[in-house]
């Protein structure tokens, strides 16, 4: 968002809190930050209080009055004993001036409209006349920990949606409508493809048979993408026991998403909430010869990662995540070449389901070197390496401190589906601590150990996301390749379902995945079923089919075709080996 956005929201935020004192004078606020698409401010009401639907319609006509008044900012820097005394009653606000003062950083209050608020600044200059009454709503009310933490008190949050103008914020409205219906939860119970149980709990996603089509069509796919390119396939346990992950570092800086093991004996163990660390110990099993760089290991398993109860949803945050996981143990002089290589494959993948891509450089964060593996001077020549091959892909990238992995910096790479949403993907990581950590090397041309370098890649990310991204970006219409049910073979009367079966029978033997629907419903019904499930065609088999020996072919956008039986399989058997949209 522009910086000018960015103040506008922000500008918002304080509105938002002063309309609600307006209502609500004992609420204790907290923090109102800018963010994308709006803003939100986190409020502590009193006992009894309870913003409902009314209530947010009456602070929203607040915020618009108040409005007017909003002429501009000004600001003064106090003391912390002056903050702490004009905020001796909210305990929130107190403990962010400690922080403030700790971090040695000027306290600053703004003020506008008569309402002052701790802020770091970053406003509208004149609000009444910058901010258009129109351009901005309050959308909805959630709940929130203090600071995310479970532990601690749990506060309104009031969200709101703000953009340039008008127009800007209904086409944004009418896009989370059609967000609504495409929706990949309602989209999965539709076509049946997966299901989640309270007997085996949250997060913890059940695929169907026909959802499970969808995955292994999906990991295939990868894999014969990554199988042109000298990757070789492994297997590893489930769990571990600690001493892997402390000599890792994930035991320390990974522990509150290890789900643990006590067994019988008393030794502990781990669910693995990443691979990595196994495929160490692969490669280590015995030396390596520089003639056998890089090694190119590929699985597609499940990892276990605690989220909080409140964070799960869907298949976008869940608790078991497959990932289509692989490392490569290359030489430095080859890391350049295998990050193409990786990307070569992203691009190809991406760009089947007609997804944009562009690149994040999600590097370290300097002042905070305390969450990271490694020195300071492997972290730099890693990003500095991750820089150049970004330069000279020549790619769309953005640098982004703070979003690294705790071993190495990576690229990620950002989606944008049809509905202009942008969607972290892929991602490649460099990785230079890893090998340190397990003391891995190769023995180069002199005969001497040369240390190794270790890139991560997952192409889907996990497939439970990226499932979930794929079904809302194509609407549940899935390509025939893709489709758990490729074509419906609809009789029109119960005198053509023999030849309706011949037909069903010849599509499976060429192994498409076919269903007859001789069942006793009209021959409308039949149709409506096929249309409704969003299967990529159904044929309709009747007297003249039946006596020319052809099918009449529909797609689901309604185009029809008439064509002998022997050229139908032809070309659906292109169509899903070309992987067609």
């Amino acid at each position: 968002m522009s910086q000018q956005l960015e103040n506008k929201r922000h500008t918002l935020a304080h509105l938002l809190a002063a309309a609600v004192l307006e209502h609500y004078p004992h609420a204790k606020l907290t923090l109102g930050p800018a963010i994308e698409n709006g803003f939100y401010y986190d409020i502590n009401f009193s006992d009894g209080e309870r913003l409902g639907d009314d209530g947010l319609k009456e602070v929203q006509k607040t915020m618009k009055k108040l409005l007017n008044k909003w002429d501009e900012f000004s600001h003064k820097e106090v003391t912390v004993e002056e903050a702490r005394e004009i905020y001796q009653d909210n305990p929130f606000k107190l403990e962010l001036i400690e922080e403030i003062a700790e971090r040695g950083e000027p306290i600053t209050l703004y003020t506008c409209g008569g309402f002052t608020d701790l802020c770091r600044g970053g406003h509208s200059e004149r609000p009444n006349k910058e901010i258009a009454a129109d351009s901005f709503k309050l959308d909805k009310v959630a709940g929130a920990y203090w600071r995310g933490d479970e532990k601690k008190p749990m506060l309104t949050r009031i969200y709101g949606l703000a953009f340039e103008n008008k127009e800007e914020l209904d086409a944004y409205e009418a896009q989370i409508e059609e967000a609504k219906k495409r929706d990949h939860r309602k989209i999965g119970k539709e076509q049946d493809l997966f299901t989640f149980s309270e007997l085996v709990g949250a997060g913890l996603p059940l695929w169907t048979p026909r959802g499970t089509i969808v995955r292994h069509q999906l990991d295939t796919y990868i894999w014969q993408l990554r199988e042109k390119h000298g990757y070789q396939r492994v297997t590893i346990p489930h769990i571990t026991k600690r001493d892997l992950y402390q000599t890792s570092g994930h035991w320390d800086k990974f522990a509150d998403e290890l789900f643990r093991i006590t067994t019988r004996e008393g030794k502990e163990y781990a669910l693995k909430p990443m691979n990595c660390p196994h495929h160490t110990q692969i490669f280590a099993r015995h030396p390596h010869s520089y003639r056998e760089m890089p090694q190119r290991y590929a699985e597609t398993t499940m990892v276990y990662r605690d989220e909080q109860s409140g964070e799960l949803g869907g298949l976008t945050r869940v608790l078991s995540i497959t990932q289509d996981d692989s490392h490569v143990f290359c030489r430095h002089s080859q890391v350049k070449e295998e990050f193409f290589r990786i990307w070569d494959i992203i691009d190809t993948f991406y760009g089947t389901f007609g997804f944009s891509l562009r690149v994040r450089l999600s590097f370290h964060e300097p002042s905070e070197m305390e969450h990271y593996l490694g020195t300071e001077e492997i972290w730099h020549n890693a990003e500095n390496a991750l820089r150049e091959i970004a330069k000279e892909r020549n790619a769309d990238y953005f640098e982004a401190p703070g979003e690294a992995a705790m071993y190495g910096p990576k690229l990620d790479f950002m989606a944008k589906d049809s509905l202009g949403r942008e969607h972290q993907v892929a991602t490649i990581q460099l990785d230079m601590n890893l090998p340190e950590r397990f003391d891995l090397t190769c023995v180069n041309e002199n005969g001497e150990k040369e240390r190794v370098v270790m890139i991560h890649a997952a192409i889907m990310g996990s497939i439970e996301r990226f499932t979930a991204v794929l079904l809302e970006h194509l609407g549940g219409n899935l390509p025939l390749w893709l489709a758990p049910e490729q074509l419906s073979v609809v009789p029109v009367a119960d005198t053509h379902n023999a030849y309706a079966h011949e037909v069903a029978e010849q599509l499976h033997a060429a192994g498409l995945r076919v269903h007859l629907d001789d069942s006793n419903e009209s021959l409308g019904k039949k149709i409506r079923a096929a249309k409704t499930a969003k299967l990529p065609y159904f044929i309709v088999v009747g007297d003249q089919e039946v006596a020319d020996k052809t099918v009449t072919l529909e797609k689901r956008d309604g185009t029809k075709s008439v064509m002998a039986l022997e050229a139908l399989v032809a070309r659906l058997q292109k169509e899903v080996a070309d992987k067609e949209m």
